[in-house]
């Protein structure tokens, strides 16, 4: 009964509020205008009440009608905002004249993080970012509409055309436990990129599919024994590829050619085919070519640079290659012509005169101008490097003639020397003044890091080799007694300062060079001084151990002066320098020395012509050459001491074969030590050595290093013979290097170090590589590239043993990262594909670590 009484209530005061509103709904839609008593802002929202009453404009007072024009605005002029999820006026009460309204408004919640499952994290700060995904951002339906629409239509894009992207969001709440704000999280399965299974071409007969599909460099067909490049479609590619089309047929003559549709069909899930329909056009060959404007070159100079003749097949590649080749700024075309000659505001413009038949009229005009010259020349961005260390770098001078060439080889120049990251370096044309021929160059530049810590290890020479080394390549000697340069050494001046310190179980190798680059500051003469020490004890192989009381000193410094030439060309270096060892040996009875006490000296003169012109990045060259040519030179001491070393030799001979036949050959053995001090008291020799590289670039970044070597070492008197120092080691990574007897340890990786060459050293060896490099990046902190290579190397006693077909082999790939404060850090996987020396089997798979060194 009473539950009874209780629903009747409750619904009697339904039926009268029904009733009430009712009323209050028809008053209020009499017509009639009503003053603004009250106003109260409700609902989820953490904005000021009378702040939001001030944005509305509404005020106490207020006349106006409801509904109406006013509150329709003020509503519309709310949601314009986008900050809240529903917005609605109420009445509350009418008195006569007068209302009360209520503003119920919910706040849109705030975005508070982002988590993205699926990417790599420098890819979800991407998506982040593009999609305008901060925190504090307003959460609205359309934002995440629109971010989950943009995330698959990208990797759509990318030929990820099954991607799955899911986003979820979830409260956020404060200590008392009140949402605050919502946290979103976003899955991306990309799944597999989709597989392109045909390409196929309508209307063309000039050139086949094979040719068309072959000039696609970006999507490919999936065929079986395609490993080189993968089949995945992406859009931006397949855009590149439809002008590679077009390209191919203005190659081939066919200017009109043009590809009317393309078509996508999606086989299935991972299959899509491709097909394009073109129109060829005709074929088209050049006509007359007329040059108008020309009064600096003669036609025939002009005729000479563009290289193409009446009667050829029309090409406008070439065409326009001749006119202006945008992809090599070292060109031998028109526009360089020009523009190397100080003509900066030339212009060159091909235009087709007349059509006749499959026959095109061209004429070039040529709008030279007046010649332009460098007013200022000034570079920004070294805060490190001394003004006058990059101002004699430069090719480009005020009150010069402009050239394009002096421009370009500027940017070669500063790149080189190391101290600049060399792909940020930018001329920037400043107040170019065509009416007066003048303008402003400033170069812009980076600098980053030229100090370079060593740390190196790894085993060589029977055991583990450890070297510490400090290069200071920017370093500057005026201001070593000047504390306030200290920062944390003098640096700035360009000069090179190196200390080095190599040590194993049984050796100590310390080292100091200074480089001087620009001796006296006017001309580009290099001055270069060194001094280094070792401490080289005997080592038992077998026992694994040093025997400290048998010791092998070695002292020695070179002081060497090198000049870059203006002939042939200014890439050109002559290089001489003087150099002195001395081998002091103390009870160290070798193979290699007969005479376990006495001394060796080696005063030697070495001259040498190279020649460097590769492009800007010393670190990853993408083109250009280099190559050296030195002769190391010894006094012909045995053409003046008087010493008969044909007496010598005949008699060390015949104690030789005593020491092979007498079981007593203490003495034979003191005299032949004796006869070898009196032999190598004063080294003689002569060696030769070449070395050329040579760098392609291919596609892209894509670089092809060629590589050879050569060297040998020879006797001016047979009589004396070579001597046992400055011989050659062949194989491995360089590690083995630790002795300063002169040795040249030669690197051919996917073998042992010095495993193929025999324990006294070779005195002529070639080795030949090839080497295809491909770049991850080349940033500042960091220069990282991939590589594979081939490569075969032979060490031999005697031109008479001497067959450079006889060499050791080996192939694999490698991985280089080089930053400025380590220098070059790297890691090789090579094969040899030929036993080393002694061996029968095969040599197999070699591990090489490079810190430090590069080949």
């Amino acid at each position: 009964m009473h539950t009874y009484k209780k629903f009747y209530c409750i619904f009697l005061f339904t039926i009268l509020s029904v009733f009430n509103s009712a009323a209050q709904q028809k008053e209020l839609d009499s017509g009639r205008k009503y003053a603004i008593n009250k106003i109260e802002v409700t609902g989820a929202q953490s904005f000021n009440e009378q702040t939001v009453i001030a944005f509305t404009g509404l005020k106490i007072g207020d006349r106006l009608y409801i509904p109406g024009e006013k509150l329709s605005a003020v509503t519309k002029k709310l949601w314009e905002q986008n900050l809240f999820s529903d917005i609605a006026f109420y009445v509350t009460n009418v008195d006569g004249d007068l209302v009360d309204l209520e503003l119920y408004i919910v706040e849109l919640p705030k975005l508070n993080t982002v988590k993205v499952e699926g990417l790599r994290k420098g890819k979800t700060k991407e998506l982040i970012k593009d999609n305008n995904l901060n925190p504090g951002v307003k959460l609205t339906k359309n934002l995440i509409t629109t971010t989950k629409n943009n995330i698959a239509n990208k990797y759509r894009k990318d030929g990820y055309f099954n991607t799955q992207v899911i986003i979820n969001t979830t409260p956020h709440l404060d200590s008392t436990g009140v949402e605050v704000s919502k946290d979103m999280s976003i899955t991306i399965d990309k799944g597999e990129k989709i597989k392109v299974s045909s390409i196929e071409f309508d209307g063309n007969s000039a050139l086949s599919d094979k040719k068309l599909r072959g000039a696609m460099k970006n999507v490919k067909r999936k065929r079986f024994l395609r490993f080189y490049k993968r089949s995945k479609y992406s859009e931006e590619g397949f855009e590149e590829d439809k002008v590679s089309i077009i390209t191919k047929y203005k190659s081939n003559g066919y200017r009109d050619a043009r590809i009317l549709n393309d078509t996508l069909i999606v086989k299935n899930d991972s299959r899509i085919a491709l097909n394009l329909k073109i129109e060829e056009g005709k074929k088209y060959y050049f006509g007359d070519i007329r040059f108008i404007g020309n009064s600096v070159y003669t036609e025939n100079v002009l005729r000479q640079v563009l290289g193409i003749k009446k009667g050829e097949v029309y090409n406008g590649v070439l065409l326009q290659e001749r006119i202006e080749d945008k992809g090599d700024p070292e060109a031998n075309d028109l526009t360089n012509l020009y523009q190397n000659n100080g003509y900066l505001f030339s212009r060159i413009n091909p235009v087709e005169v007349a059509v006749r038949n499959d026959t095109i009229d061209f004429e070039i005009r040529i709008i030279e101008g007046k010649i332009a010259y460098f007013d200022h020349v000034t570079v920004i961005g070294n805060d490190k490097t001394n003004d006058h260390v990059i101002y004699r770098e430069l090719r480009t001078r005020p009150g010069q003639k402009y050239s394009k060439r002096n421009v370009v080889r500027t940017i070669r120049e500063l790149g080189q020397l190391g101290y600049f990251d060399a792909e940020q370096i930018s001329p920037n044309f400043k107040n170019v003044d065509a009416n007066n021929g003048t303008l402003d160059m400033e170069y812009s530049i980076v600098e980053k890091g030229a100090s370079q810590i060593e740390l190196q290890g790894g085993y060589g020479g029977g055991g583990f080799v450890g070297t510490l080394g400090l290069s200071f390549n920017n370093f500057s000697l005026r201001n070593i007694f000047n504390g306030e340069a200290y920062k944390p050494l003098p640096m700035g001046d360009g000069q090179k300062l190196s200390l080095r310190a190599q040590a194993s179980s049984f050796y100590q190798t310390y080292s100091l060079s200074l480089v001087e680059p620009w001796l006296g500051g006017k001309k580009p003469i290099q001055l270069s001084t060194s001094f280094s020490h070792t401490i080289q004890y005997f080592y038992d192989y077998a026992a694994r151990e040093a025997d400290k009381s048998r010791s092998f000193l070695i002292t020695g410094g070179s002081v060497g002066i090198a000049k870059r030439l203006k002939w042939p060309d200014d890439y050109f270096t002559l290089s001489q320098a003087v150099s002195f060892q001395h081998y002091n040996l103390r009870n160290y009875n070798t193979g290699l020395f007969t005479f376990g006490d006495g001394y060796s000296n080696n005063l030697a003169y070495t001259i040498g012509i190279s020649r460097n012109n590769t492009a800007t990045n010393p670190i990853y060259p993408k083109s250009g050459s280099e190559f050296s040519l030195t002769a190391k030179l010894t006094p012909p001491f045995s053409a003046f001491n008087g010493t008969n070393y044909k007496d010598l030799a005949d008699e060390r001979e015949v104690l030789a074969s005593i020491v092979q036949t007498d079981v007593d050959y203490t003495d034979a053995r003191e005299r032949i030590a004796e006869i070898d001090q009196e032999r190598f008291k004063f080294l003689e020799y002569y060696k030769i050595k070449f070395k050329g590289i040579w760098y392609t670039k291919l596609i892209d970044d894509l670089v092809l290093r060629t590589s050879t070597e050569f060297g040998f070492l020879g006797a001016y008197n047979n009589n004396r013979g070579v001597p046992p120092f400055e011989r050659f080691f062949i194989g491995g990574d360089g590690l083995g290097s630790f002795s300063l007897d002169g040795r040249e340890v030669i690197q051919l990786r996917g073998y042992p170090n010095q495993s193929l060459s025999s324990n006294d050293g070779n005195t002529i060896y070639n080795k030949f590589s090839l080497e295809l490099r491909y770049p991850i990046t080349l940033k500042q902190l960091a220069s990282i590239y991939v590589l594979g290579f081939a490569e075969g190397g032979g060490s031999y006693d005697g031109f008479r043993n001497y067959n450079p077909f006889s060499i050791s082999r080996s192939a694999g790939v490698g991985l280089r990262i080089f930053m400025p404060a380590f220098g070059l850090l790297g890691i090789d996987f090579g094969y040899g594909f030929d036993p080393i020396l002694g061996g029968i089997n095969k040599n197999g798979w070699e591990t090489h670590f490079i810190i430090g060194q590069q080949f």
